[in-house]
């Protein structure tokens, strides 16, 4: 055992190696560090160069406005910086590095020099050169246009025990891949250029309008991201959320695609994450991951980024209030896809981008439908192509012998009977209620013969398992299982959860120990709980009481269904455990009640599936996320049979 020693002030080299076990992880880290600097100096166009994935060389060049020849040696000390002065200015910082810690721990570590120049004159330029052993800077003139460059060598040279947990060129590049991507996707206004071994990867023009920042999107994560994407723009006192967000059916296997971001800073938050995933709940295939590049801005003053070195975390000031916008938005946005003109946009939702999907590879996504689509191009009676939407006297011909197959769906088998109205009939009631909610939808599907419904009229029935179906603008094949189980499931939730749940009180209660906070939690969400059917007693200070609970769960133990639902809001403020568990049961209800495979339909009967699947919310994926319709263009059917070639 050691000898007791005295108390001592770290040598300078050895507390910045230190820190720099906190904020240099590996090449990825100086990167990012290094970036943040430079997008913090106001820079118009960065250039990244890199070498052996970054442990050889990491060089950073920015336009920026630099930094004086006196600051220079300050620039490499610990907790020096020009970005805060006060602790208001910390409480609602707005840079993206602000603890003075960054340049220090990774000269530390490395063989750094630093060259920048604040006038406009290339020959007015300063260097600073430090390396790990030495801790030393150096500073001398050297010519260099206005901004800042910042070269990194030998990553971890001086620490042989750091440096040999590096991984391969390879795998260490992919991480400054990443790196760059999510600073790229954080300000589209900024110019960017990223070279590995002399090599350009990617070269970003600045983006001013929607257009190019969705060029930015594809160029970074593939067009095939835009494809299957919705783009909304939501806005609340206080805070706005927009960005582009994943169908339920492109999700993928891994979560790689997830970019969220407050106020330009990129975030992986415990809160944000549950918001997203109970957002996704009911419409996401098992084992699937969505995937979403989302901006959340917020007052600086009610989000506090100084809670982790790498400031990747941060705590919001009401945290209830961000996790309730960011999940009821998202849940609005992905309900309110349905099967539409691809010229339409959610009535009273975000804004959408209608895209084209592409065929989804065996590795990537579960195959998607396609969704929000712009009409392709048709072919003429002719048997020529012209682009567009065709005629109205070419659709009324193109429609006429489907037109017939289309009765009042309320009068179908496969829907419930509606009431009617004083002095109406059902159909017309229907039809009332219908233009209420939606008059858009209402005008393009009822009101204009010239229209055909988003998903066409049936044609026929495939081996007892899909319907095919023809639209304006091709074929559109259902699995009339999966949709109809989406149909009744959304309909058993309406009436379920549309007022106050059955009860039961229980013979003998349950008694829970819990927590001092989560007997307040419990009473602060009383109401919450009595709406969905849950009655709690608190009987003492760490004790509370179950006498009631909704008559669906009445054979369930819901003792840790209770504790779990307590957890969730200690920790995000609400908790839909108790709404989601009854979703289940509905869902296996409505999976035993939906119409089988091998059932032989009507085609009045598919054509009211249809219309009923065009204005059902989440209709595009069944109770399990699998995707309950596809749709082929004529464009396509062309392509498959070589028409036109």
């Amino acid at each position: 055992m050691n000898q007791t020693r005295r108390i001592q002030i770290l040598d300078p080299r050895l507390a910045n190696q230190i820190a720099a076990g906190e904020v240099v992880e590996r090449p990825s880290s100086v990167l990012k560090e290094l970036v943040e600097n430079a997008i913090d100096a106001g820079s118009r166009r960065i250039e990244i160069d890199l070498e052996n994935g970054g442990t050889r060389l990491i060089k950073v060049r920015d336009d920026g406005h630099g930094i004086d020849e006196a600051d220079l040696p300050l620039a490499l000390s610990r907790h020096a910086t020009s970005k805060i002065v006060s602790l208001e200015e910390l409480e609602g910082v707005t840079s993206l590095g602000f603890r003075g810690e960054a340049l220090a721990s990774i000269s530390s570590v490395s063989r750094l020099e630093l060259a920048s120049n604040t006038a406009d004159d290339p020959a007015g330029g300063w260097r600073v050169v430090a390396e790990g052993r030495q801790m030393e800077p150096r500073v001398a003139p050297v010519p260099h246009p206005r901004g800042t460059s910042v070269t990194v060598r030998d990553l971890f040279f001086n620490t042989p025990a750091r440096r040999k947990f590096l991984r391969t060129e390879k795998t260490e590049f992919a991480h400054a891949e990443e790196a760059f991507r999510r600073l790229a996707l954080s300000r589209y206004n900024i110019g960017w250029v990223l070279r590995h071994n002399q090599k350009t990867v990617h070269q970003l023009r600045p983006a001013d309008d929607n257009a190019a920042s969705e060029r930015r999107i594809a160029a970074l994560l593939g067009a095939k991201f835009l494809d299957n994407a919705l783009h909304i723009d939501l806005e609340v006192t206080g805070m706005r959320l927009w960005g582009w967000v994943g169908l339920p059916t492109h999700a993928r296997a891994q979560a790689d695609q997830q970019y969220f971001f407050v106020n330009g800073r990129v975030v992986r938050d415990r809160l944000i994450a549950h918001a997203v995933r109970q957002a996704y709940r009911d419409v996401l295939f098992h084992g699937r991951h969505p995937v979403f590049v989302l901006y959340l801005d917020v007052d600086p003053l009610v989000v506090d980024v100084n809670v982790h070195p790498t400031k990747h975390e941060v705590r919001f000031r009401d945290g209830r209030l961000v996790h309730d916008f960011l999940f009821s938005s998202l849940h609005r946005a992905l309900g309110e896809v349905r099967p539409r003109d691809g010229s339409a946009a959610p009535a009273g939702g975000p804004s959408t981008q209608p895209r084209d999907s592409q065929p989804a590879g065996a590795n990537d996504t579960v195959a998607e439908p396609r969704w929000q689509q712009q009409p392709m191009a048709l072919r003429s009676a002719s048997g020529g192509e012209h682009a567009g939407r065709p005629g109205a006297s070419r659709v009324r011909e193109f429609m006429a012998g489907y037109q017939a197959l289309h009765p009042e769906h309320e009068a179908s088998l496969l829907t419930p009977q509606l009431e009617t109205a004083p002095g109406g009939t059902a159909a017309e009631t229907a039809f009332a209620e219908r233009r209420r909610r939606s008059p858009e939808r209402v005008a393009l599907a009822d009101d204009d013969p010239t229209q055909a419904p988003p998903l066409g009229y049936a044609v026929a029935q495939l081996h007892g398992v899909y319907i095919l179906s023809q639209t304006a603008r091709g074929l559109v094949l259902v699995d009339m299982h999966a949709a109809h189980e989406r149909i009744v499931y959304e309909r058993m939730k309406t009436q379920v959860h549309g007022g106050a749940l059955d009860a039961q009180p229980l013979l003998v209660p349950v008694s829970l120990a819990v927590s001092a906070n989560a007997v307040e939690a419990a009473e602060a969400c009383r109401e919450a709980f009595a709406r969905l059917g849950v009655e709690l007693d608190v009987a003492g200070p760490e004790t509370l009481l179950v006498r009631q609970v909704p008559t669906l769960l009445a054979e369930a133990d819901v003792e840790p269904l209770i504790r779990d639902m307590l957890g969730d809001l200690e920790r995000y403020g609400r908790s839909d455990r108790l709404e989601a568990h009854i979703n289940e049961l509905l869902a296996t209800m409505s999976c035993h009640g939906s119409v089988r495979a091998n059932r032989r339909l009507t085609v009045p009967e598919m054509n009211a599936l249809l219309r009923d699947m065009e204005r059902t919310e989440r209709s595009g994926q069944c109770n399990h996320g699998r995707p309950t319709w596809t749709e082929m263009s004529m464009a396509e059917l062309d392509k498959l049979f070589l028409r036109g070639q």
